[in-house]
């Protein structure tokens, strides 16, 4: 397991065991923001990197500070505002970062309480904070996904040109899957009408518009749980079986360790390939010095080799005639060759055995 799940793993026990404690802005710094920071890379006992209480005399209001600055490359580039555990976050929490943010360097800002973070930049208008975070996660229920985004703010791979570059479609899915998360428990009077309109010809009186709310809202969630249900059968069919044989020991041999990071990896190999071949023909393989993602379970057919046992990782391709090894700097870089893993898989799928 890499070393920034192991963290937040961590600080999620840690937060739901003990969040009772963290009712001070103290608390929180100490318990989860400091440690959080720390798993991205950034030295928490270096001020001239992560700068406290940060102040800026252009900002005109004496004594206002911003908890924390991280400073990269020499340039204040994430601002870090932070709340009692038990404080709901708010727009309003946001005006000491929406000042500092016009008058400094910083690209992003973050709001958090300790539970749930809040990732804030400046699409709408340059050099002034958005309103609504384009990144929003709870560091007690976080996932593979989550991990990919925040791998994008470590100090080693900061770059603000690739988090912005998808920093517009996290915001907007955010915003439209809670649009959709009210509808299911707070169907609106346009939305029922809408779907009642298109299976009942009768005239839309109060009852029968009360009536059409609740079957709205149970159909709602029905659908959504139908979905669910085929999507997770569909994947349990596809990947028990290679499942068993990932979690089969490799001939016995100690000194073959399949790492999480090694696992993340083939599974998004896998979901990449999909769309070209069935995902239960994709298959793991680990051995001392790489792990191998075949095709069938053929050593005729890698597809992908995960060079990670090392401090300078590779994934090696083949869609020419011999691997190719190119340096990758985390997992989410592995889509960056969606079209060579695909052409890879259906050379050998069109090609005799």
């Amino acid at each position: 397991m890499s070393s920034i799940e192991e963290s937040l793993r961590a600080i999620s026990e840690r937060v739901k065991s003990h969040s009772s404690t963290m009712v001070t802005e103290e608390a929180v710094k100490t318990a989860v923001v400091l440690p959080f920071l720390r798993s991205l890379g950034y030295d928490v006992f270096d001020p001239s990197e992560v700068i406290p209480e940060f102040t800026a005399d252009a900002v005109g209001k004496k004594g206002e500070k911003v908890d924390y600055a991280i400073k990269i490359d020499s340039e204040i580039r994430i601002l870090i505002e932070c709340k009692p555990i038990s404080v709901a976050l708010e727009k309003k929490h946001l005006d000491q970062l929406y000042r500092y943010f016009s008058v400094t360097n910083a690209k992003f800002a973050i709001l958090t309480n300790g539970r749930t973070f809040n990732f804030y930049t400046d699409l709408e208008a340059p050099n002034k904070l958005d309103t609504r975070p384009f990144f929003v996660f709870d560091i007690t229920d976080f996932n593979a996904s989550i991990v990919v985004e925040l791998r994008k703010f470590e100090k080693a791979s900061f770059d603000v040109s690739a988090i912005l570059a998808t920093a517009e479609r996290l915001k907007y899915t955010s915003g439209v899957k809670q649009v959709i998360s009210k509808l299911v428990e707070e169907p609106s009077e346009e939305f029922v009408r809408m779907i009642a309109g298109g299976i009942y010809e009768g005239r839309m009186t109060a009852p029968i518009r009360e009536m059409f709310t609740g079957v709205v809202r149970t159909a709602f969630r029905e659908v959504i749980m139908d979905t669910v249900k085929n999507r997770l059968s569909s994947a349990l069919a596809d990947t028990v079986e290679v499942i068993e044989k990932i979690d089969e020991p490799v001939a016995d041999d100690p000194e073959v360790v399949t790492t999480e990071e090694e696992r993340e990896g083939y599974m998004i190999v896998k979901a990449i390939v999909r769309d070209t071949v069935s995902s239960k023909r994709v298959v793991m393989r680990d051995q001392k010095t790489y792990c191998g993602i075949l095709l069938d379970n053929n050593n005729r057919k890698p597809l992908a080799r995960l060079w990670f046992n090392r401090s300078v990782k590779y994934i090696g391709l083949f869609d020419g005639e011999s691997e190719e090894r190119l340096i990758i700097d985390s997992l989410d870089q592995i889509y960056d060759h969606t079209d060579r893993l695909r052409a890879t898989a259906k050379k050998y799928d069109v090609a005799p055995s």
